[in-house]
């Protein structure tokens, strides 16, 4: 399978990633000073920050100084230990970033020459290191996975089972969301060419005519899934040719739109740009389109008053009833991130400047919203259950009416005392306490988390690595539904046990 293949190449790197980000220190100054320059390298590679010389977009928005990518790019040896995130004074500067910091400031465009350069060496020695077996038998499985279109590779399929060959269903189709980490694999190898034909046929899918019964939804869906057909030639059953089919959600499994689709979509696009220095691609005209038609549908102004996606369960990565219709963190921290994306992608002339200001805007209220109501450690807690009920004002401080009792009896006991994490949903008169792993993860990525609140969410995860992480990769949701509440809230559903 696609996912067994991306869960060797990432297992260790998760591992890595999440002790580089707690409180640790490289073995010596000498293995520090060795892995700087290739984690830079990564970190402007994966980082969706705005370069030196767009700065007029930016605003104030400023990713963290600590990527959780930065380890799965490091040495395969030494073992990866980093420091924490705010260095103690004792600790003198690397004389690289001693003397960056010192020297005047360089122009846009010899910096960014520099970065390109830093990054290249970077991928160079990504690529040039000795694979382990687990990783050979990775890309084996991966590249079995590969689905071609008119003689190119296009992506791959959800999972490449033989034994369940009669009951496939929709897994020998190839997802927006499932190609997304084997995209990131193939790009940080070298094979870009199965990328780009990925985002250019998606993007040609997403013009296509939906229906559902008798309602079309939306202009800029981007499809959950699509396969390659092969269908007789003008009414010719000696001639075939290949033709793409999409589902929009027409024919999924609950008749759920996939919301987060074209969200993944631009994302995986900016990081094709940021890995290949392919901008070309991005400055279509088409591509350009196909931007606009995404932020417009998520842009458009509904009944809603909050800044975050009002969307139905089963509309993204968790796809079936469990509960996180509303506003769901991982919707959320993909919207942020794709806005971020965007604002750097969208061509810079007349008729964007009320879509890059209506971004900004949104960004704004979007980070204020997650960072201060969806963030919950002992503290917050603590006033939760000083809450005063049923305030009728504009400085009310229970904004959405949550009842303290609604607080589940585990989570006391259970959150760390130096830690935290952001919520799973909050609606009014509700807040949804799961810990869901992609939207927090996914709020470091993309800097929606603020540097504290991402360290606490790192510590979370290490204190409770038996419960988040066990013996899998990592787990979806934390804690899972059980009993009477699983029958309610998934609606008896047997895959979700």
């Amino acid at each position: 399978m696609a996912a067994a293949a991306i869960s060797h190449l990432r297992r260790g790197a998760q591992r890595h990633a999440l002790l580089y980000l707690s409180r640790r220190h490289f073995s010596s100054p000498s293995s520090l000073a060795a892995a700087a320059p290739l984690a830079a390298a990564a970190r402007r590679l994966l980082s969706t920050s705005v370069e030196s010389g767009t700065s007029s977009k930016a605003g104030s928005y400023k990713p963290p100084p600590l990527d959780p990518f930065r380890a799965a790019l490091a040495p395969a040896s030494p073992p990866l230990e980093s420091p924490p995130l705010e260095e103690p004074p004792a600790t003198p500067p690397l004389p690289e970033v001693a003397s960056a910091a010192a020297g005047p400031e360089q122009d846009p465009v010899v910096l960014q020459n520099e970065q390109l350069e830093g990054l290249k060496a970077g991928l160079e020695a990504v690529r040039s290191r000795e694979e382990s077996p687990e990783e050979k038998e990775a890309w084996w499985l991966l590249n079995r996975a590969v689905v071609n279109y008119c003689g190119s590779a296009v992506g791959t399929v959800a999972a490449n089972d033989p034994s369940t060959a009669n009951h496939m269903l929709n897994y020998d189709q190839i997802f927006i969301r499932d190609f997304v980490p084997s995209a990131i694999a193939f790009l940080l190898r070298g094979e870009s060419d199965i990328v780009k034909n990925f985002l250019l046929h998606t993007l040609q899918l997403q013009s296509w005519e939906k229906t559902v019964d008798c309602y079309s939804p939306g202009q800029g869906l981007m499809p959950a899934s699509f396969k390659v057909r092969s269908v007789p030639l003008d009414g010719n059953n000696e001639a075939f040719e290949e033709v793409l089919d999409p589902d929009f959600g027409e024919s999924a499994i609950g008749r759920v739109a996939p919301v987060d689709s074209g969200l993944w979509w631009i994302i995986l696009l900016r990081a094709y740009g940021k890995i290949t220095g392919d901008y070309a691609l991005q400055e279509r005209v088409d591509v350009q389109t196909g931007i606009r038609l995404i932020l417009n549908l998520c842009l458009t102004d509904g009944f809603d008053m909050f800044p975050t996606l009002l969307v139905t369960d089963g509309s993204c990565m968790i796809d079936r009833r469990m509960g996180i219709h509303g506003h769901p963190l991982e919707i959320q921290a993909l919207f942020y991130s794709a806005l971020r994306c965007a604002r750097e992608m969208v061509s810079t002339d007349d008729g964007s400047k009320n879509l890059i200001r209506v971004i900004n805007n949104r960004l704004s209220a979007l980070s204020f919203h997650i960072r201060e109501y969806y963030w919950v450690d002992m503290k917050k807690i603590n006033e939760i259950y000083r809450y005063k009920t049923e305030e009728y004002s504009h400085d009310a401080i229970n904004k959405f009416n949550i009842y303290p009792e609604q607080i589940p009896s585990w989570l006391a006991d259970w959150i760390p005392d130096k830690g935290g994490y952001l919520i799973g949903n909050l609606q009014p008169a509700h807040m949804d306490f799961r810990f869901f792993s992609l939207g927090n993860l996914w709020a470091i990525v993309s800097s929606l988390a603020t540097q504290k609140q991402a360290e606490g969410i790192l510590n979370l995860i290490e204190t409770k690595w038996d419960d988040i992480v066990a013996n899998m990769p990592l787990k979806i949701c934390y804690p899972a539904l059980e009993y009477e509440e699983w029958r309610i809230i998934t609606g008896c559903d047997p895959k979700n046990t």
